[in-house]
């Protein structure tokens, strides 16, 4: 989507926010999907699986429409369905390993905290790595370096701290009163 000059050249921090909204509610959709198949052996498969059907109707379908639309010539260099097939392997990997770490237990506070806040540290690592900052490392400013401590602190404190369930006895008592008004 090209962006005039005319229009808001902030448009790639609206994007980031929704981004920030729909990944936010990505683990706890899906920790709720994994439950809702009522199959305590297999309904995180069944919710990956669906999770896939979701993918393709809006990964693989919308472009192919929109392509199609702009009457694109469809040339697509080998480097960029290599770096691009990578990218959507490393994502699903990730989308199966969220179900995994929910199927060992894991909280949905905890998990995606960890990873929300140890991604960007990778990210971060990363596109350093392959796209070295100028001056060099070490001309890394003190404050990009603090954020990446507070980073990983911010998920280690959520995962630490996080609220625990309501007392079964609490929230029976709540559904009860619930069925009284």
């Amino acid at each position: 989507m090209a962006v005039e000059d005319g229009q808001t050249a902030n448009l790639w921090l609206t994007f980031s926010l929704m981004t920030v909204v729909t990944w936010g509610l990505y683990g706890v959709l899906l920790h709720t999907g994994q439950a809702a198949m009522a199959d305590p052996e297999n309904g995180r498969y069944k919710a990956f699986l669906w999770v896939g059907i979701a993918y393709f109707l809006i990964a693989v379908v919308g472009p192919a429409v929109l392509l199609l639309a702009a009457r694109s010539d469809w040339a697509m260099p080998a480097g960029g369905v290599l770096w691009s097939l990578l990218a959507g392997t490393s994502g699903a990997v990730g989308a199966f390993c969220v179900l995994l770490a929910f199927g060992a237990r894991g909280h949905p506070a905890a998990v995606m905290s960890i990873i929300f806040a140890g991604a960007p540290i990778v990210n971060a690592i990363v596109a350093m790595a392959i796209h070295p900052p100028a001056g060099g490392f070490g001309g890394l400013r003190w404050q990009f370096l603090a954020g990446i401590a507070l980073a990983a602190l911010g998920g280690t404190l959520v995962t630490l701290y996080k609220p625990g369930p309501a007392a079964p006895a609490a929230a029976a008592a709540s559904e009860s009163d619930g069925a009284q008004r």
